[in-house]
C-alpha cells in the first residue's frame, strides 16, 4: 500500500520519494564501500577515508556550477583548460616576484574572466551551441598556458601554500571543509532562491522564460562566470596538492566532471536534477577509484564500470517514463 500525506493540494508519496535516483546512488555508494572493504583491509578506516577525499575533491568544485549549466541545457568543456591557465598564470606571477596572496587573487580573477568570456560568446552568437563555443575556448585557454610555460613546470611555492591541498582543521581536511561550504551555498542557490527557479525554467523552455521576463542572457553569463570562478578554485587546490604546475594539468577533468553530474541524475536535456545527486556522485566515483587503486585494478576496468553506471543513469529515467505511460489511466 502506498502511503500518502496530503499537504495543500499536492499529495506526498513515500513510494515516489524512495524511487528517486538519489536513493539509488546511496545504495550504489554502500555497495561500492562493501566491495572496497572486501578488496583491501586498509580501506575501511577513518584516516584512510578522510585522506582519500584529498585526492578527488579538487575537481568537485567544478561539479557545482556544472550542475547549473547542464540544467540550463548547456555544457562547458573548457573548465579544465581554465584550471590550467589560472594555475600557470598564478605560478608565473609568483616566480616573477608577485606576492603569493596577490597571485592567488589573480588566479581567481583569471577564472572569472575566462568564464565571463564563455558566457558572453554563447549569448552573443546564439547560432553556435555551447559545445562549439567552449570547445574553441578550451583550445585557446590551454594554448595560452603552453605559450606562457611552454612544456616547463613552475613551482617553488611558499610552504604555507601546501595547507590548501594537504592541511587539516582538527581531524578534518581543509579542502573538505571548503567544499562543504561551497556545496551548501550552491544547494541554497539552486533550490531555495529565485535564481535557481529561473535556471530550471530556462532549462525547460528558454523561449517561454524569455517572454515571461527572465533575462536569460544575463543569467547564462552569470552561470558560466561562476563555472570559471570555481575552476580557478580547483586550480588553487590542485596546484597546492601537486606542489607545482604545468600547462597540461587537469587534462580530462572536464569529462570527469560531466560524468559526475550525469551520474548524479542531472538531465542532459535540461530542466531536471538536484544538486545533492551530483554531490553523491562525486563521493561515489571518488571512493570507487580510491578503493580499486588500493588493489591496483587497471584504469581501463574503472572506465568500464563508470561507463556502465552512466548508461544506467541515463536509461533509468526513460524506463520509468515508458512504464508509467503504459499504465492504464483510471
Amino acid at each position: 500500500m502506498e502511503t500518502r500525506v496530503i499537504s495543500g493540494s499536492r499529495a506526498f508519496s513515500w513510494k515516489r520519494f524512495f524511487m528517486q535516483w538519489e536513493w539509488m546512488l546511496v545504495l550504489i555508494f554502500i555497495a561500492v564501500n562493501i566491495m572496497n572493504m572486501n578488496l583491501s583491509e586498509y580501506y575501511w578506516s577513518f584516516d584512510s577515508l578522510r585522506d582519500a577525499t584529498m585526492t578527488f575533491l579538487d575537481k568537485a568544485f567544478i561539479v557545482l556550477p556544472m550542475v547549473l549549466i547542464i540544467i540550463l541545457g548547456d555544457i562547458d568543456i573548457s573548465v579544465a583548460s581554465i584550471v590550467a591557465l589560472s594555475s600557470v598564470i598564478m605560478a608565473d606571477l609568483y616566480n616573477s616576484g608577485v606576492p603569493m596572496p596577490l597571485a592567488m587573487l589573480i588566479c581567481l580573477g583569471v577564472g572569472v574572466v575566462c568564464g565571463f568570456i564563455n558566457g558572453l560568446l554563447i549569448v552573443k552568437f546564439k547560432e553556435l551551441s555551447s559545445v562549439i563555443v567552449t570547445l574553441a575556448t578550451m583550445i585557446i585557454y590551454r594554448g595560452i598556458a603552453y605559450i606562457l610555460l611552454e612544456d616547463q613546470a613552475a613551482g617553488k611555492f611558499p610552504e604555507w601554500f601546501s595547507f590548501l591541498g594537504w592541511g587539516y582543521v582538527g581531524p578534518i581536511p581543509f579542502i573538505l571543509i571548503v567544499f562543504a561550504g561551497c556545496a551548501a551555498v550552491f544547494i541554497v542557490l539552486l533550490h531555495r532562491t529565485t535564481f535557481g527557479r529561473r535556471i530550471y525554467a530556462m532549462g525547460n523552455n528558454l523561449t517561454a522564460s524569455r517572454f515571461s521576463g527572465i533575462r536569460v542572457e544575463r543569467m547564462k553569463i552569470i552561470v558560466f562566470t561562476l563555472a570559471g570562478l570555481m575552476a580557478a578554485v580547483t586550480a588553487l587546490f590542485l596546484t597546492s596538492r601537486m606542489g607545482s604546475t604545468r600547462p597540461n594539468v587537469a587534462t580530462g577533468y572536464e569529462l570527469d566532471v560531466i560524468a559526475m553530474v550525469v551520474l548524479g541524475g542531472i538531465s542532459t536535456a535540461g530542466g531536471k536534477g538536484r544538486m545533492i545527486g551530483a554531490i553523491l556522485a562525486v563521493f561515489l566515483i571518488g571512493f570507487l577509484r580510491y578503493g580499486l587503486g588500493l588493489v591496483n585494478v587497471p584504469a581501463q576496468m574503472l572506465l568500464i564500470i563508470l561507463g556502465l553506471l552512466l548508461i544506467v543513469a541515463v536509461m533509468l529515467p526513460k524506463l520509468k517514463l515508458s512504464s508509467s505511460a503504459k499504465k492504464p489511466s483510471r
